[in-house]
């Protein structure tokens, strides 16, 4: 007996350092993409609703932070109740954690496990804002993200992540959130525009980014940021999983950037810059769950077949009439079940897990597996997020008057422009119109 508990205390995971610090660098990369996806989708709307862009984004640090902590956390990765929610009152304000305990079965603090996933709720409902810009009021799109992540969120995390979630336990791979993020959000974006309708002057009115340059450094921070948010997913870089998870994590995203590029220049004849941030994103999208479970030449597969997938789907918001203002359908929808079912194909066995796909001789089980949780994910999204939209447009009303949103949504909401050129140095034009101040010179020769 004496031996046998000698050994599994000598088995006991302890604290790692080296795990404990690298987690918390890819918590802080993660929370670096909310702000990046704000530049992303800030730089891609009309001038006069920008800033409202990025608040809709930046708003999330705020709410899902608070509801985290107060319950989230608990809801998502407590003790399992029925393979639906999970529940556990320690974590209830994260009171109850002591300060080394570690997360089950992990060398890392719970409280590095719950900041490394809280950033992770921060972005999913940031991710559906961009679907409705131009029109929605801040003070509904705040509740909306505050109910969503409640009744949506955190149980759809716990059924792919958390001990005991069914999904979690049926096998499905999702490494880093292509279910529980991208067709989550996804799927919700498609459910909330239903609801609440075209902007005005969908299909009639040129709706162009304002600011690419914006869009390019939004997808930067975005592909920087995405290396945390796949690769930190192991929880630890013991094995190297987490090594192959960021190799990948940078294949993919290249060859979608290229099959991207190179549809757009056969269907359109030009290579553009929102063309690249866009297929660039869409390969970060797809690799999410994948990326554990293929090899190097599986991700440029991955990343090529979403690259081009994402974007031919961006155009059926004009053959089928929804208004996506800013493509997350197209993109983290359309991405999120690319990469989740191609994990069921190019699965080697040799990376997270001994699981392969059909092409490495696992037959068609894992893809069956996948299928499960893309369309069980994205129905409950889908149906749960547009009967909130559709609450909250019966009682506060989400949209702002169409008066408002022609005039510009951020001086309604927000009384403030993104831009200001009435002061001093404000540009060419103001300078040429101006009436010109004499000289001190020749003021004297006036006077005289």
């Amino acid at each position: 007996m004496a031996s046998a508990i000698t050994t599994l205390a000598a088995d006991a995971p302890t604290l790692s350092a080296a795990n404990t610090g690298f987690m918390l660098i890819c918590s802080a990369l993660v929370m670096l993409m909310t702000p990046g996806l704000a530049f992303f989708y800030g730089g891609m709307v009309r001038v006069k609703s920008s800033l409202n862009m990025l608040m809709m984004s930046f708003i999330s640090l705020g709410i899902v932070t608070i509801l985290w902590v107060l319950y989230g956390f608990s809801l998502a990765f407590g003790t399992d109740s029925g393979s639906l929610i999970g529940w556990n009152s320690d974590y209830v304000g994260l009171s109850g954690i002591g300060i080394t305990e570690l997360w089950d079965g992990y060398t890392i603090p719970v409280y590095v496990f719950a900041v490394f996933q809280l950033m992770f709720a921060v972005i999913t409902p940031a991710l559906i804002s961009g679907a409705l810009a131009d029109r929605v009021k801040f003070g509904a799109w705040a509740l909306f993200t505050a109910l969503w992540v409640t009744v949506v969120y955190f149980p759809v995390a716990h059924w792919v992540w958390g001990a005991g979630g069914w999904l979690f336990e049926m096998g499905v791979i999702d490494f880093a959130g292509g279910t529980a993020v991208h067709i989550n959000a996804g799927a919700a974006a498609l459910g909330v525009i239903l609801v609440i309708g075209k902007r005005v002057g969908f299909k009639k009115d040129p709706m162009r980014p304002h600011s690419l340059p914006l869009v390019m450094l939004g997808a930067g921070l975005l592909w920087f940021g995405w290396f945390g948010f796949n690769a930190g997913s192991w929880l630890g870089n013991d094995d190297g999983v987490g090594a192959v998870m960021f190799v990948n994590t940078q294949v993919a995203t290249a060859a979608a950037m290229l099959a991207w590029l190179a549809y757009e220049k056969l269907r359109h004849g030009s290579f553009t810059t929102l063309g690249a941030a866009s297929g660039a994103v869409a390969g970060l999208v797809a690799i999410t769950p994948a990326g554990g479970a293929v090899s190097p030449l599986g991700a440029i597969a991955v990343g090529a077949i979403a690259g081009v997938l994402c974007a031919m789907a961006v155009g059926l918001k004009y053959k089928f009439g929804f208004d996506d203002s800013l493509d997350v359908v197209g993109v983290h929808l359309v991405g999120g079940v690319a990469g989740s079912l191609l994990v069921g194909l190019f699965a080697t066995g040799g990376v997270q897990s001994d699981v392969a796909g059909l092409f490495y001789g696992g037959g068609l089980e894992q893809l069956g597996k996948q299928a499960v949780g893309v369309f069980s994910v994205l129905a409950y999204s889908l149906v749960a997020s547009a009967l909130l939209a559709f609450l909250l447009d019966k009682t506060i009303g989400m949209r702002v008057s169409e008066d408002d949103e022609v005039a510009g949504i951020d001086q309604v909401e927000h009384a403030e422009t993104a831009y200001d050129f009435s002061g001093a140095g404000g540009g060419a034009s103001s300078r040429s119109t101006a009436a010109p101040v004499p000289s001190a010179a020749a003021s004297k020769k006036v006077d005289a």
